[in-house]
């Protein structure tokens, strides 16, 4: 910040004060954003204020409404459904490639997240906030592009934890998960990374969305599943219930450690090649 400027005055420092509010859910979904009312509040000029609100636009935080202005986004099931097949799609190719590149640093910064996780299970924000660190240290050698899309679709998906999380079995299941998933890293195992993600973005899809709405129909997660080759039970068009069962149908599918949640088990295929010994 430059010498003499104001605190809260600056693009960026409204921006993320405004973020804060609505991940918090202090501005609810379809909160009006006066930007009279939000430049008397934050003690600064309208124009840095509009290049704020546009910021938070583009994150998919605000919508603009003709003649009502900017509103604070819906956070629904199926958008943030659609957030979880969308990071389906990206992020487990992505963390297989770069598997290699993380360093021995940025692996031990991953196990002290999850050792926070841990200490902090039942204290929710400081739970969810060390979950995203987590998955957050692999994002600097993603494709500046990718980086930028999942970064937006990790902020929406925390919004909708915040507003929403209740269940108190997620702690524990994330944690096992991402415990193995770590260890696959730490063997430079890419093809092994790649499918523990998927089952962990599936599981996280399947019980937030459930937790808050258990007649929820899915579609987008079952798309993308397909498109990837993996199989959620029961098949696409009917209700997704608790318990259901993941398998994956392609050649590179590995079988994977022993791994049941509050929400999906894995299912092995014959022809599933093992997964290298010490994994996991």
């Amino acid at each position: 910040m430059a010498t003499g400027t104001r605190p809260g005055t600056t693009v960026e420092e409204i921006y993320q004060t405004l973020r804060e509010r609505i991940v918090e859910g202090r501005y609810m979904p379809g909160f009006r954003m006066s930007q009279g009312a939000l430049a008397a509040d934050l003690e600064t000029s309208r124009t840095p204020l509009r290049e704020a609100l546009h910021r938070l636009e583009a994150d998919g935080l605000l919508v603009a409404e003709a003649n009502r202005g900017m509103q604070v986004a819906p956070a629904s099931d199926e958008a943030v459904e659609e957030c979880y097949a969308m990071r389906l799609l990206i992020e487990p190719p992505t963390v297989a490639a770069i598997t290699l590149d993380l360093s021995d640093a940025e692996l031990a910064a991953m196990e002290d997240a999850l050792d926070e996780m841990d200490s902090k299970r039942h204290r929710t924000r400081d739970y969810q906030e060390a979950h995203l660190r987590f998955h957050e240290l692999a994002l600097s050698h993603y494709p500046a592009a990718f980086r930028e899309v999942v970064r937006s679709l990790h902020m929406k998906i925390y919004r909708h934890q915040r507003l929403y999380f209740s269940r108190p079995e997620v702690p524990g299941d994330f944690t096992h998960v991402d415990r193995v998933f770590l260890a696959a890293i730490r063997d430079r195992d890419g093809g092994l990374a790649k499918q523990l993600l998927e089952f962990h973005l599936i599981d996280a899809a399947m019980g937030m969305i459930l937790d808050k709405e258990p007649d929820h129909t899915f579609d987008s997660l079952l798309t993308a599943a397909r498109g990837v080759g993996i199989e959620i039970e029961p098949p696409s068009g009917d209700q997704a219930d608790r318990h259901t069962t993941v398998r994956w149908h392609r050649s590179d599918a590995r079988v994977l450690p022993p791994l049941a949640t509050t929400t999906i088990q894995y299912v092995p295929e014959s022809k599933e090649a093992p997964a290298r010994e010490g994994t996991g």
